[in-house]
């Protein structure tokens, strides 16, 4: 198994290259000089963001989680080349040290044979965790704009409404 360890990143966020409608997300850990991409699914970012909010609100009670000020908003460093798409990815939390730990892997750790497995790994602090959330739900979010009426993507070309019944754009 090929695995990257971040613990503790310098930074990890979640980011996107590409408009509104064909944008690819991204996962990027960098520390101690290495940079680490990943991509994946908008989905994947969204629910992510969801699980470590949920985890902390669990686990990290007594644990100062909130990010003062407006966290992390600078743009993915540069060159963004993906190590791979994750296909899996695997949220804990490690009551020893009170800190937040994200698996990324290219395939299902058991059904992919060991030695190909590709795998990210990154330590979080509770505060780096909730900011990276706090992230991941903004850059979601910095899509297109949902239709009032049927609540799907606005395309800059035009909108089909279902609601509509497909007559209107």
């Amino acid at each position: 198994m090929a695995a990257t360890v971040f613990d503790p990143p310098e930074r990890f966020v979640a980011g996107t290259v590409g408009p509104p409608g064909g944008r690819t997300f991204f996962l990027q850990a960098s520390g101690e000089g290495r940079l680490v991409s990943v991509s994946l699914e908008k989905v994947q970012v969204s629910v992510l963001a969801d699980r470590v909010n949920d985890l902390l609100d669990a686990h990290a009670e007594g644990t100062a989680t909130e990010v003062l000020g407006p966290g992390d908003t600078d743009p993915l460093a540069t060159p963004i080349e993906d190590e791979f798409r994750v296909d899996t990815l695997a949220l804990t939390w490690d009551t020893q040290r009170a800190s937040v730990v994200i698996e990324c892997h290219d395939a299902d750790p058991e059904e992919a044979p060991e030695e190909s497995l590709q795998t990210l790994r990154v330590v979080l602090t509770p505060e780096a965790a909730r900011a990276f959330a706090r992230r991941c739900g903004a850059v979601v979010s910095a899509g297109r704009p949902a239709c009032p009426f049927c609540g799907q993507p606005l395309d800059p070309t035009g909108h089909i409404c279902p609601r509509a019944n497909g007559y209107r754009r």
